[in-house]
């Protein structure tokens, strides 16, 4: 990126290449999301068979219930 900048090397031997390691971090992450993101799969469930999604993608509202918190 910076091949002839004495002032980028002198920072990069001073405080390191901060640029590649966000950028690696940043693909660590985009990898670990990747795995956390992918849908669960039930014991038995058969590859392409898909379920239907139930409302409110499986979270459930509860009332409040009335009185001091």
């Amino acid at each position: 990126m910076f091949q002839d900048s004495p002032i980028y090397d002198r920072l990069v031997a001073e405080r390191g290449d901060i640029p590649e390691q966000v950028r690696r971090d940043a693909e660590r992450v985009s990898r670990e999301l990747e795995v956390a993101m992918r849908p669960l799969h039930a014991p038995g469930h058969l590859p392409g068979s898909e379920r239907q999604p139930s409302p409110g993608g499986g979270w459930q509202r509860t009332a409040m219930l009335p009185g001091p918190r």
